[in-house]
């Protein structure tokens, strides 16, 4: 490598970590819509929200004027245990494909989650131990917001009980054993615990679970008990700002070498990583600063953004959360068992939404062998094991790299890598034996999960 070539991996200093979080929606002129009241169908206020979530984590909920808001320093520590995390120059898969543009991507899997979902995992155990509560509830789809949380408890003393999407359960032990390894409460979703529960299983006896049931399972053992609240791994405001360091260290590493970004492509199932890796940048382009392309990428199979409808729905299969302007599929749309399971969500961030919606971004949805081809390729030439949920960015990434090859372009492309996959091996063994089906849900599938959206006006 030549002197004054990018490094491979670009390190910020623990100094200079963010110490404050990025709200995107301060810079948006058109916010997005607000949650709804499913009783009255006003915006929700933060006295009904207050049973559910955290006080603070509520007023960073409603916030929607404050573009930086401060990071405690308490929960600047722990970051510093993982954080800040490497923006790496993929050389080697630039080579491999043999094309002009420069690929980078910012790998967040580089603590014990695996995964990015520890920066809200981290705030939302300090603000619940701050209120001095007991203990908090949430859902978890592949496994890794359960994880993180799990870890983010343990530091904080509190009780943590994670309902985990049934096919996931079954799917990766090894991943609900490190939850429990934390001191985590695991139970498998749809469970026979709550009274949606019960009401989802004896309609669907043998469903397979989704985040939608896993939600209202966690929503219900949380108003139901003194001293706990519910807490969401992604979808909500509050979330999107914490994961907004994500984005902060990318762009502060990337002008630090004076290099800007084309592109900028992340996965996208309820948006939290998406969401946190284009916050900085997208506001640049809010504020007329900068273009960009931005690119979100999610699975053929849940194709909430490129098929969805943009309407009023419920964030869970129960229909006990408030409902939120969103792309969704219904929230009775019960996805197929596909191997990325923290992108089988049937809506979507109300902030990506929103974005979306306004044409500051673009939508893919890629097929799940074709991901797979990506993330073995990915494998061999740069060493790390994605996981599913990262391998459709990689997809598109690689994708929009071959296009520079054609045109003879030299775009730079960044990529978020939300982590790793050694607890998907199940995915990747079914894979290698040639058995992973593409399922991509036929218009009439749609049409069942869009016929259970409530009927509300849109001028909401």
């Amino acid at each position: 490598m030549k002197k004054n070539e990018i490094p491979y991996k670009i390190y910020l200093d623990e100094q200079e970590m963010p110490k404050q979080w990025y709200n995107v929606r301060a810079d948006m002129k058109k916010k997005p819509a607000p949650l709804l009241n499913p009783a009255t169908l006003e915006p929700m206020t933060a006295e009904e929200l207050a049973p559910v979530f955290c006080r603070e984590l509520v007023e960073q909920e409603l916030d929607n004027t404050n573009a930086y808001i401060d990071i405690p320093q308490e929960i600047q520590d722990y970051y510093r245990m993982y954080r800040p995390s490497p923006l790496v120059r993929a050389y080697r898969l630039e080579e491999k494909l043999q094309t002009p543009a420069k690929i980078y991507y910012k790998f967040e899997g580089n603590n014990t989650s695996g995964s990015h979902k520890l920066n809200s995992a981290i705030a939302q155990a300090y603000y619940a131990k701050k209120q001095g509560l007991t203990g908090v509830t949430t859902e978890t789809g592949a496994g890794q917001w359960g994880t993180a949380l799990s870890m983010a408890c343990a530091y904080f003393g509190l009780d943590c009980d994670v309902y985990m999407v049934k096919v996931s359960y079954e799917q990766k032990p090894f991943r609900r054993e490190v939850m429990r390894t934390y001191g985590a409460k695991v139970t498998p979703s749809p469970s026979m615990t709550t009274e949606v529960g019960k009401k989802i299983l004896a309609e669907h006896p043998d469903t397979t679970g989704s985040l939608g049931c896993a939600i209202s399972e966690a929503v219900e053992s949380a108003v139901s008990r003194e001293g706990y609240r519910y807490v969401l791994g992604s979808v909500l405001n509050q979330v999107l700002l914490h994961q907004s360091v994500i984005g902060l260290e990318a762009k502060a590493a990337m002008d630090k070498y004076g290099v800007i970004a084309d592109v900028i492509i992340g996965c996208a199932g309820g948006g939290s990583n998406l969401g946190g890796l284009i916050s900085p940048f997208m506001g640049e382009t809010l504020r007329g600063e900068r273009d960009y392309r931005f690119i979100a990428v999610e699975p053929a199979s849940c194709p909430s953004l490129t098929r969805g409808k943009y309407v009023y729905d419920f964030c869970d299969t129960g229909m006990v959360t408030p409902l939120a302007k969103m792309y969704t599929l219904g929230s009775g749309f019960i996805p197929s068992a596909n191997h990325a399971g923290g992108l089988r969500y049937h809506g979507m961030s109300p902030v990506v939404s929103e974005l979306f919606h306004q044409g500051l971004m673009e939508a893919r949805s890629v097929e799940q062998t074709a991901v797979f081809e990506a993330a073995e390729m990915f494998a061999r030439v740069e060493g790390i094991l994605p996981a599913p949920e990262s391998a459709h960015a990689i997809r598109v990434a690689m994708d929009e790299a071959l296009h520079c090859k054609e045109k003879g372009e030299e775009k730079t492309i960044l990529f978020g890598l939300t982590g790793t996959g050694y607890f998907d091996m199940l995915a990747y063994e079914k894979f290698n034996d040639g058995i992973m089906n593409d399922y991509i849900p036929t218009d009439e599938d749609l049409e069942q999960g869009f016929a259970g959206i409530p009927n509300i006006p849109q001028n909401q």
